[in-house]
């Protein structure tokens, strides 16, 4: 049956509502709500703010704290902002968008949102790739092509559904935090100096550097889109309470997931401070680095294995939830839905190829740098994802009472102006230094072309959804029912039903009866898949299509005997084609097929043949889960 376009792109469509809230009492309902934030929550503990932190931490010691407990702060504002969006209105950050911009504009904040998740995807699988060198001495190119193989975890976790994914994730956090937690314990960091760190300062231009990564590491433009949708995974019910209760526990989901991410870039900047920069080595900036340097200082081998162990769940975790921010953002913007694991694929092999490059023509040593670097460039991204959020969640007309409050506007509107000021005045500044170090004529025309259209894209963000509100859009919690809609029931003439020959073919039969009436004519499809068909086609004539075309005429006569008419449609070789080619030539205008339920990797091998007839079809097809 068609559907409409908002049905056919709802958010992360294979999970959304799949964690029925409603079904849960006590306890169970309130932990029904949680999860989503501890997927989001990884992405502010990915390998890039490793980078970020360990340099923070060797440098300066404990005196860049106070920026992760800001850059924390800001994260839990703006991603309940973002949770509220998608339970709210039921629209994730990238869908809002394109029913706000025009065209043009939507386009142009898709490729920053794919370039934020390729950075993001860059350092993940550069942490990973380190994280395997550093536990088995394999080499960084052969670790990020290792990398590569985690397309196929990931198709398995989402067939397995949210919950079990969720749980994943949960396992990999804990790991992190069990290991730095322990590295606490054997660096022994000195409290009252901790303390001191959280009073704002920045020592130099460097600190300036430093502290824009890691906000840029910690508040992620993806992680906006991402949680906009994960919130929508739950059914709620559709009432002011409803919400309000929804609104409650996925904010206390996000406090508590966002503190542990905290406490895990905390952790890594206080074992930096306390191992390097306290003894003199101010000049670790590096995770292998690091790594090498762990044993010696801290006096055990322990605390090196724990450090490389957290890396590769860092970079495992952060990887997944990538992937979903990135089909959010495509099937958000462009409305294109793809195989999961091909965006998957795409995604990944999108920041290998810059990571190989960077690795064999510059060497191992500047892995370290393109994971700042990379960093820096997220940060860049964030005014055109913060502020379309502030619009449409301060809008009134279509949030109805649970439009932010004034206050929180002026926060979050004053949170994007530090965020937009830093990034300018770091731009600016390395402009300012690459003009009196070089004489190319064509690059700085080019920085300030890069320039002059960032600030105008920001302006444009700001002004456009000002100019352009709409007003029949005000969410109606409780709309009425319109009795003129006219309600035309399909007659089915034409029924075709799919048979395997299982014990279910009568199933499916039956199914397919249910569907007609007294006029309706019914059409019994199998293919044939012998070795022999591959080569003959529809010439193939053993015993294998001779048992078959009698097991089809014996359906059909039985239909037959009941006044039911009916024909035998056999076909040749290749189910996907044939299936659709008896259909087409038929003029059927339902289809009857049968789906076995299979999960996981049997999925791969058994499950396609319905996905693949539905796409190639333009009538309904019902599906009968057996």
């Amino acid at each position: 049956m068609a559907r409409s376009i908002h049905q056919e792109f709802t958010s992360l469509g294979e999970v959304n509502q799949s964690v029925d809230t409603g079904k849960r009492k006590g306890i169970k309902r309130i932990l029904a709500f949680f999860g989503p934030a501890y997927l989001v929550s990884v992405g502010y503990m990915d390998p890039g703010n490793w980078a970020t932190d360990l340099a923070g931490g060797s440098k300066f010691g404990y005196t860049l704290i106070w920026v992760l407990l800001m850059s924390n702060l800001m994260a839990l504002l703006l991603q309940s902002l973002s949770a509220r969006l998608g339970i709210v209105r039921g629209r994730d950050l990238a869908q809002a968008n394109r029913e706000t911009y025009p065209r043009y504009i939507n386009f142009v904040f898709y490729v920053l949102a794919e370039i934020a998740i390729a950075a993001t995807d860059l350092a993940e699988i550069l942490g990973m790739a380190i994280g395997i060198q550093l536990l088995t001495g394999l080499s960084l190119v052969w670790g990020i092509l290792i990398t590569v193989a985690d397309t196929f975890l990931f198709l398995l976790l989402q067939r397995l559904g949210i919950r079990k994914m969720e749980a994943f994730i949960i396992c990999l956090v804990a790991i992190i935090g069990f290991s730095f937690l322990s590295e606490m314990f054997i660096a022994k960091p000195q409290l009252n100096e901790i303390a001191k760190g959280f009073i704002p300062s920045l020592p130099n231009k460097e600190a300036l550097y430093i502290a824009i990564g890691i906000i840029g590491a910690t508040v992620m433009p993806h992680n906006l889109y991402l949680h906009s949708a994960l919130v929508q995974t739950r059914k709620i019910k559709r009432n002011n309470e409803g919400i309000k209760k929804a609104l409650r526990l996925n904010f206390i989901d996000s406090a508590i997931a966002l503190n542990a991410a905290f406490f895990v870039n905390a952790f890594i900047l206080i074992l930096a401070a306390t191992a390097f920069y306290k003894t003199g080595r101010n000049d670790v900036v590096e995770i292998k680095q690091a790594h090498e340097m762990l044993a010696p200082i801290l006096g055990t081998n322990l605390a090196p294995m724990l450090f490389a162990i957290a890396l590769i769940a860092s970079g495992q975790s952060s990887t997944i939830t990538g992937t979903l921010a990135g089909q959010i953002v495509m099937e958000g913007y462009l409305h294109l839905r793809i195989t999961p694991w091909v965006r998957r694929l795409i995604t990944r092999l999108v920041a290998v190829v810059p990571a190989l490059l960077v690795i064999l023509i510059k060497g191992e040593d500047n892995v370290d740098a393109l994971l700042i670097f990379s960093q820096v460039l997220l940060s860049l991204q964030l005014g055109f994802a913060i502020i379309p959020l502030i619009h449409f969640t301060s809008d009134k007309t279509k949030m109805g009472e649970f439009a932010i409050k004034p206050y929180i506007i002026a926060l979050a509107s004053l949170i994007t102006a530090v965020l937009v000021y830093l990034n300018i005045r770091m731009v600016v500044e390395q402009a300012m230094q690459y003009f009196v170090e070089s004489n190319d004529a064509f690059m700085k025309l080019l920085i300030i072309a890069g320039g002059l259209m960032y600030v105008a894209l920001l302006i444009t963000a700001i002004v456009y959804p000002l100019m352009n509100k709409q007003k029949d859009e005000k969410i109606k919690l409780h709309p009425e029912a319109d009795g003129t809609i006219p309600f035309e029931v399909p007659v089915y003439k034409n029924i075709g039903v799919a048979l395997d020959f299982s014990r279910d073919d009568k199933k499916l039969i039956a199914h397919a009866l249910g569907q007609g009436n007294a006029s309706s004519s019914y059409f019994l499809i199998h293919i044939v898949e012998s070795a022999a068909t591959r080569i003959m086609g529809d010439t193939v004539d053993d015993m294998e299509t001779r048992n078959d075309q009698e097991r089809l005429a014996h359906y059909a006569s039985e239909l037959s005997s009941k006044n039911i008419s009916s024909s035998a449609c056999l076909g040749y070789n290749d189910r996907v084609s044939e299936i659709v080619r008896i259909v087409e030539e038929n003029k059927i205008d339902l289809l009857v097929i049968g789906s076995h339920g299979h999960k996981g990797l049997k999925d791969i091998v058994y499950g396609q043949t319905v996905s693949s007839v539905r796409h190639n079809l333009k009538i309904p097809v019902l599906v009968i889960n057996m």
